[in-house]
Formats: structure tokens, sequence, C-alpha cells
């Protein structure tokens, strides 16, 4: 079978496709024939040896994918031959690998879809489907002003709706281009702020109010958290799951203290069983299949151009779900 293989760290043209065999699912596994694998932001970070840990190599890189029971192990229902799967790699014993024609996971991790749900939006639902939902649980926005940062992303434009839907009071979406702050908009954010402009946290804090937001979600970490900061109400709070790209200095943090406002880590596995994770994305499965949520696809890039993806992810020229298609 097909695999993208990282051999070395570096700039996305380390990506190179391989041949490999098809692993046999042992017990209790099963072999999916992939027709979609997920792009996230933080394998392009580990590509480039710049995440919070630092994989062996070789490696296929991918967490999630979606397709068909194509084979079944011992102790497994025979009953899933040929049903359609997501298959969140990133909770499994080999917690990568989704860049290739197929991938094995244990069968209790093996989600079903609802037949009006495509394989690339099932992708979507997963890692920055989950993040999205467990953001709000964990610092709900009822009632509250919020700023996302990097709206238009995959997690982003899926926060703006799980936000408006869980009584946000104001979201205020950050993107990069005008296309991006019209998407965000077209997804019920309430004002749109463009990121590039070196005065865009002063004009967070007017579109709220002057007062500031009272919560700040940050996937992105680097530059733009610190900037974030300027956009924080006193007592407001700062939660910040950009693995590897935490830039605050003492000084800032300092002034956090001095401004009772609060910085929340946010680790998205630790939150998740097996059951809560078939829970969890079965609601958001259903939210979409019956219109409550929209999923935002970007490119769909064919398996030997796995490079392109990270290249459009790393220049922010993407917006939405980055798909594989093998």
């Amino acid at each position: 079978m097909r695999a993208v293989q990282l051999k070395r760290f570096g700039d996305p043209d380390v990506l190179q496709i391989v041949e490999i065999p098809k692993p046999a699912p042992g017990p209790e596994e099963v072999l999916i024939r992939s027709h979609a694998a997920g792009v996230n932001f933080f394998e392009v970070l580990m590509r480039a040896n710049r995440y919070a840990m630092t994989p062996e190599l070789p490696m296929i890189l991918g967490v999630e994918a979606a397709g068909v029971v194509e084979a079944v192990g011992p102790q497994v229902d025979v009953s899933l031959l040929g049903k359609r799967v997501a298959a969140p790699l990133f909770m499994s014993k080999r917690p990568y690998g989704g860049y290739a024609d197929h991938v094995k996971i244990d069968a209790h991790l093996a989600v079903p879809l609802p037949d009006d749900l495509a394989f690339d939006q099932a992708t979507a639902l997963m890692v920055q489907g989950l993040t999205a939902l467990h953001l709000l649980r964990q610092s709900p926005p009822e009632g509250k002003s919020i700023l996302i940062n990097a709206a238009s992303g995959g997690v982003g434009t899926l926060l703006i709706q799980l936000a408006k839907r869980a009584g946000a009071r104001q979201v205020i979406a950050a993107a990069g281009s005008p296309s991006k702050l019209d998407l965000v908009s077209s997804l019920g954010a309430d004002v749109g702020i463009d990121y590039c402009s070196p005065d865009w946290p002063a004009r967070t804090r007017e579109a709220s109010g002057g007062a500031g937001v009272d919560i700040v979600y940050d996937i992105v970490g680097g530059a733009m958290t610190a900037a974030a900061l300027d956009a924080l109400a006193p007592g407001g709070e700062l939660v910040f799951g950009a693995m590897g790209r935490f830039a605050l200095e003492t000084a800032q943090l300092e002034a956090m203290l001095a401004a009772n406002q609060s910085l929340k880590g946010f680790a998205l596995l630790p939150l998740l069983s097996p059951e809560r994770l078939r829970s969890d994305l079965g609601e958001l499965f259903h939210m979409v299949s019956t219109g409550e949520l929209k999923v935002v696809l970007g490119e769909r890039y064919p398996l030997d151009r796995a490079s392109e993806a990270h290249r459009a992810i790393e220049e922010r020229r993407s917006s939405g779900k980055v798909v594989l298609v093998p």
C-alpha cells in the first residue's frame, strides 16, 4: 500500500510517498480502507520538529482517517465488514499512520458513520471537532464575550458555531484575510477581526465595548498569544491549547496576575475515554447530519501531494479542514 513517510525533519518536501506492506488486523482490530485522512496543524509542527514532543523516525504521520472496514481480526464481529467508520488513531496504541491507503485500529475505537456523513466531514470532527467541543465544556461561553484565534481553521470554524449554540453573548473571530473574514461571518461570528492588522488587539477590545473579552480560546500560540492578552478583560480567561508554541514571558504572566486573569491549559487526550470518544463523536456526527453544525472543508489533496497540504497550512492559505484523499 502507499503511505506518506517522514524519515527526517524539515520543510514539507521531506514528506515522501512510499510503498509498504498492507497491515493485517490483529486480535480485536479492524483494517480500514481509507477514503479520507485529516491533516492537522500540529502535524505540520511535528514534521518540522517544532512540536512539544519529538517523534521517533521514520514514521507515518496522520492521527485520523475515515473509510470502510475491509478486514477484521480474531475476536471481532464479522458484521463490521463493509461498515463506514471513523478511525480516531490518536486514541489507539498506534496513534499515527493516517497518511496511508489503509489503517488499522482497535475495533472498539472504530466509530460508525451516519449514511449521510461524508468521509472528509468525519475527519474534521475528530481531532478538531472534539477539540472545539471540549474547549467549550472546559470554559463555557454562555453569556460571555469571547475571542477565537485562527477562527477560519478547522477548530475555529466549528468553535464559532458551537459557541453560539452554547449561548455566547458575543463571538469575535480573528482571521487573516478578507475571504476568511467573510467565512467566519457566514458561520455566525458577531465580529471579524483581521489579525494581520497591527492594531487588531485594540480593535478587538473596542469591538467588545472597550472592556475586553471574557475568554480567549487560543489554539495557535506563538506571537498571537501575547497579542491576544491585550484584548483580554480584567478577570478574563486565556484558554491555551497550542502545544509547543507557548510564547508568554514572566512579565506577561505577572501582568495577568495583577489583572486577576487566569491561564487555563487545554489538552484533549486526557479528557477522553473510549466511551466518551464514541459518545462525543456520535453527538458531533448527529449535529452535522441534522444541519445544526456545518463542516467547512478546505482543499483536498491526493496522498502523493501531502507536502502541498502541509505547505498550504504552514503558509496560512487554508480554511476549514484540509484532507488527504488516498
